[in-house]
């Protein structure tokens, strides 16, 4: 089966604007889905297609690169006579693949798109690390685009469902309850979605037989490829990076989400762990959230980076690295889930999933925290903050039961100025109530 990705339009529309003046890079987490799509778009939409992986790429192809990339005429021969693929003049696509791998590659394309023969892809992840850019000169013809885990509409095209998704836009389109039957029937959808992640691997997996064990063993594997890639490629700091990371599903279980460095040592500092947080982020392994202390002057200009929240980028992976030692039959989150006794004030795994369709939609993540420790009327903590049309629009996430939300009451009378829509994300029905606007967690991707 091919998983069909929102992405590849953004593919086509460089294709059809760019007309060969710029490479596109495509970056993402690993095994997230680049070289897949990658290979979808070259076989439907150019004549032929070389693909050169840097991550397994053969001697007498990096001898190319490294010694003869001055004589192009020479190099495409070379790569054509290799890969067993006619190149045709403006209707043949190359694609670097895993490109941080060989940063002198990367730099080469500034002459291949001026040379103006074919089009080029980039895919990669840690590209900004210093590793990766030292001693290159980054070319500027480079256009980039970003691709997370499918997100819950792409989910449902998994599923053979391409009719839920516009009727669930349009309820929220117009506040209009969906009626007890169909939102059960979609939240059972996204509950299989919360389990099984975004992760196309995992995902094929499990529409084969429906099959929730196979799609673990795969997130197992992909968490494995992670803590690998960390051990390989995060230098001096590796010890660091793999605390943060074996530390995430604890910090994201409390009630009070923001990151704890004092839960990896009681002299951890910041400053120290700087590096580390920027590796993962940079890996697009997770999703920070930072603290906009004042959001009356806009998001990211009060952003403090010293207070943050750390969210893993795909939901899936992260109930397999909480239950990492576990069969996923003794995971207690998926029995949770499945029979919809899952408390979202006990768990993490609602705010994750909608860091990750909110991360997914554009959206840079930011939270709101005020603490007052001598009055505690006076705290307020909004899980996030997103920016719409000028205004501050806050999002809480509850559980279905809750009954009250003071700190929305507090937020929208201190911000009252700049206040957009206030929204609550829970795991009920479409509703209107305190002129707050109430949504199925799943029309989070509509935000």
């Amino acid at each position: 089966m091919v998983l069909k990705r929102k992405v590849y339009q953004k593919l086509l529309n460089w294709k059809n604007t760019s007309n060969g003046t710029s490479v596109l890079l495509i970056k993402g987490a690993r095994r997230v889905g680049k070289s897949f799509i990658c290979e979808q778009f070259g076989k439907n939409e150019y004549k032929s297609m070389i693909i050169v992986d840097f991550g397994n790429i053969a001697k007498e192809i990096k001898d190319i690169f490294e010694n003869e990339s001055a004589e192009l005429d020479l190099l495409f021969a070379k790569l054509s006579a290799f890969y067993n693929t006619r190149l045709y003049k403006r209707e043949s696509l190359i694609v670097f693949d895993e490109v941080q791998q060989f940063p002198r590659a990367r730099q080469l394309l500034k002459y291949l798109v001026a040379d103006g023969r074919y089009d080029y892809i980039e895919t990669g992840s840690l590209l900004s690390i210093k590793q990766n850019v030292q001693d290159i000169i980054i070319p500027s013809e480079e256009e980039e685009i970003e691709v997370y885990p499918m997100d819950f509409e792409e989910f449902l095209w998994a599923l053979n469902d391409e009719n839920t998704a516009p009727l669930l836009l349009s309820c929220f389109e117009q506040k209009k309850p969906l009626g007890q039957v169909l939102h059960r029937k979609i939240m059972n959808d996204f509950r299989q979605y919360l389990l099984v992640g975004g992760m196309p691997q995992p995902v094929l997996e499990y529409i084969k037989d429906k099959d929730f064990s196979a799609a673990d063993a795969v997130k197992k594997r992909i968490l494995s490829l992670y803590r690998n890639d960390i051990a390989k490629y995060a230098g001096g700091y590796k010890n660091k990076v793999t605390a943060i990371f074996d530390s995430l599903p604890g910090q994201l279980s409390r009630k009070e989400k923001k990151y704890k460095l004092s839960s990896i040592g009681k002299n951890a500092r910041l400053r120290s762990y700087e590096d580390a947080f920027m590796w993962l982020s940079d890996g697009m392994i997770v999703n920070p959230c930072f603290n906009a202390t004042d959001p009356g002057v806009g998001l990211a200009m009060s952003g403090d980076h010293t207070t943050q929240k750390i969210y893993m980028a795909d939901t899936g992976l992260l109930i397999t690295h909480a239950f990492k030692d576990n069969d996923y039959s003794d995971n207690e989150l998926y029995r949770a889930i499945l029979l919809d006794k899952l408390h979202i004030n006990e768990g993490m795994l609602i705010e994750n999933a909608a860091a990750q369709m909110l991360k997914c939609g554009g959206h840079r993540l930011f939270f709101y925290s005020r603490v007052d420790n001598n009055n505690r009327k006076n705290t307020i903590e909004i899980d996030f903050l997103i920016a719409k049309k000028g205004k501050i629009c806050p999002i809480e996430v509850k559980s279905s039961e809750y009954s009250t939300h003071s700190s929305l009451d507090k937020f929208t009378k201190k911000f009252s100025a700049k206040l957009g829509e206030s929204y609550i994300l829970y795991t009920k029905d479409v509703m209107i109530k305190d002129n707050i606007t109430h949504l199925p967690v799943y029309m989070a991707m509509f935000l």
